[in-house]
C-alpha cells in the first residue's frame, strides 16, 4: 500500500515538473505565442546590412570636402523598389480629401459618416471615428450633401472651365510625431528645465512628455507649377496642366512635393497600414515608414558595390551597347539621348544589384537627413544620420535637407552614388521626388527575405 502511495506521489512530481506554470523557470511572456513574422512590404525590396566606406572612393578635388571618405556600417532595412509614383501619391491626397469630406458630412448625416461607439466594447469615441465603409456620393440628390460638399469645391470665380473643382487649398493634413532627440537630451542646467531633459531624468511633477509631441498640418497637393516656377523661360504648360492627375503620367515619380510632404506621407502610410493591421484579430503593428537617412541611401544605391561610382556596378554612364543605362542630361543637353526629354516612367532602365530602379536619375530623391558639410565629421559610424526639425522661423541655412540620385535635368556626376546635394525643405522643385524605407524588425530563425513576398499574413 505503502509503495502505491509513493508511486502516485512520484508520478504528481513528473507531471507538476511537466506544467508551464509554478516551476520558477524564466520562460518569458511570449512562450506561447505566435512567432513574429515581417514579410516584405508591397512594392519594397530587402537591403541588407553592411558596411562600406561612404563618400568618394577616388579622387574629387573640387567637392572633397563635402564627401570625406568614411568607413560606416548600416542596419538592414526594406526599400521601395521605385520612386513614390504620381498614382501611388494621389491615393494619399484621395485619402485626405475624403477624410475632409466625412467630417463635413458628419455635421449633416451623423449616423452614416461617423462612428461614436465602438459596438462590440460600448466604448465611447471624442472625438467620433469616421466611416469609411460609407460611401460618398458627390452626386448626391439630397440638397444637404450637395449645399455641404460646396465646402470643398473652388468658389465659382476661381474655377477654370471645369463646373466643379477641389480646392486644392483646403487639403490639409495634420500628424505628430515625437522628438526622440528631444527627451534624449539631458539637462545640464541649474534650473532643471523640462525641454531639454530626459524623460528618466525629469523631476516628476514638472511637466509630462507631452512636451515632446509635436504637431504640424500642411497642404498635401503637389505644386504643379513647378514646371514653370523652375524654367521660367521654357515651354512647360503642358506638364503643368497633366503631369499629376492624367492617367498617362500614373507611373511616372511624383515631382513638386517638398521635403514636409513627403514626411507627412510617410506618416499616413504608417498609419494607413498599421489601422488594417489593428483590425484583424491579433494583428501586430510594423514599424514605421519614413524617408532613408543619407547613409541608408547610398548603401542601397551601390547595390553592394564598393568601389563602383555609379549604381549600376560601372565606371560608364553608357552600357557595352552604347545605350544610357539612367535619365539625365548627356552630351551637354542632348537630353533625348537617354530615351526621356523629362522624366520617364519608373523603372524604365535596369535595376542595380539589390534590385532598385532608378537609383541614379530620373529624379532626385529626399532623404531624412540635414544637410551640412561637416556632417560626415559630427555623425557616429554606425547608422549615421545628422538631422535637424527645422521651424518655420528658422533661416534658411538650418532648411537644408540632403538630396541624392541626380534627375533628368542633371549632368552625369550628380548621378554618382557619393555626389551630395540639398534643397530646402519647404521647397517643391520638378526634379524632387522621394521614396521609403520600412527598418527591418527580424524574422524566425531560418526565415529569409524574398522579394516574391509581397502579402501582409
Amino acid at each position: 500500500m505503502k509503495r502505491r502511495w509513493l508511486l502516485y506521489i512520484l508520478a504528481g512530481i513528473v507531471l507538476a515538473g511537466c506544467s508551464n506554470t509554478g516551476t520558477g523557470e524564466l520562460v518569458g511572456t511570449r512562450k506561447n505565442e505566435k512567432p513574429f513574422y515581417q514579410p516584405d512590404p508591397y512594392g519594397m525590396v530587402f537591403v541588407p546590412q553592411g558596411s562600406y566606406t561612404m563618400g568618394a572612393g577616388d579622387q574629387d578635388i573640387t567637392n572633397g570636402h563635402l564627401i570625406q571618405p568614411k568607413t560606416v556600417s548600416v542596419s538592414a532595412f526594406f526599400m521601395d523598389q521605385t520612386e513614390i509614383t504620381n498614382d501611388e501619391y494621389r491615393q494619399f491626397v484621395y485619402w485626405v480629401r475624403d477624410s475632409i469630406a466625412r467630417q463635413i458630412l458628419g455635421d449633416v448625416r451623423p449616423d452614416d459618416y461617423l462612428i461614436e461607439e465602438n459596438s462590440k466594447t460600448g466604448e465611447t469615441y471624442d472625438p467620433p471615428h469616421l466611416n469609411w465603409k460609407t460611401k460618398i456620393n458627390w452626386n448626391s440628390e439630397d440638397q444637404d450633401v450637395r449645399d455641404a460638399l460646396q465646402e470643398l469645391y473652388l468658389p465659382e470665380n476661381e474655377r477654370y472651365f471645369r463646373h466643379k473643382q477641389i480646392d486644392a487649398r483646403k487639403l490639409m493634413y495634420s500628424y505628430y510625431w515625437v522628438d526622440l532627440q528631444g527627451t534624449a537630451r539631458k539637462d545640464m542646467s541649474k534650473k532643471g528645465d523640462p525641454k531639454m531633459a530626459s524623460f528618466a531624468n525629469r523631476p516628476l511633477g514638472t511637466r509630462n512628455r507631452s512636451v515632446f509631441v509635436h504637431n504640424a498640418t500642411i497642404n498635401v497637393y503637389p505644386d504643379t507649377l513647378c514646371w514653370i516656377t523652375d524654367y521660367t523661360y521654357s515651354f512647360n504648360d503642358p506638364m503643368t496642366e497633366k503631369y499629376f492627375s492624367h492617367p498617362a503620367y500614373d507611373h511616372y515619380p511624383v515631382v513638386g512635393v517638398n521635403w514636409q510632404q513627403a514626411r507627412a506621407f510617410c506618416v499616413w502610410r504608417t498609419e494607413f497600414l498599421n489601422s488594417h493591421l489593428r483590425a484583424k484579430k491579433g494583428g501586430v503593428e510594423l514599424s514605421e515608414f519614413r524617408l532613408p537617412t543619407e547613409a541608408e541611401w547610398e548603401w542601397a544605391a551601390r547595390g553592394g558595390n564598393q568601389l563602383s561610382p555609379y549604381p549600376w556596378g560601372g565606371p560608364y554612364t553608357r552600357n557595352d551597347k552604347g545605350c544610357f543605362l539612367a535619365n539625365f542630361k548627356p552630351l551637354r543637353g542632348n537630353y533625348i539621348a537617354d530615351g526621356g526629354l523629362r522624366t520617364v516612367v519608373v523603372g524604365h532602365y535596369p535595376p542595380n544589384d539589390f534590385d532598385l530602379y532608378d537609383m541614379a536619375g530620373n529624379v532626385a530623391e529626399w532623404t531624412n537627413s540635414a544637410y551640412d558639410p561637416s556632417s560626415y565629421n559630427i555623425s557616429w559610424d554606425m547608422n549615421p544620420n545628422y538631422t535637424y526639425n527645422a521651424k518655420p522661423d528658422d533661416p534658411p541655412v538650418m532648411k537644408r535637407k540632403v538630396i541624392r540620385g541626380g534627375s533628368w535635368k542633371d549632368v552625369a556626376y550628380y548621378l554618382r552614388v557619393t555626389t551630395r546635394a540639398y534643397e530646402y525643405q519647404d521647397t517643391a522643385k520638378s526634379y524632387i521626388g522621394f521614396r521609403c524605407v520600412q527598418p527591418y524588425l527580424g524574422r524566425n530563425k531560418g526565415d529569409n527575405p524574398s522579394k516574391e513576398s509581397h502579402v501582409y499574413h
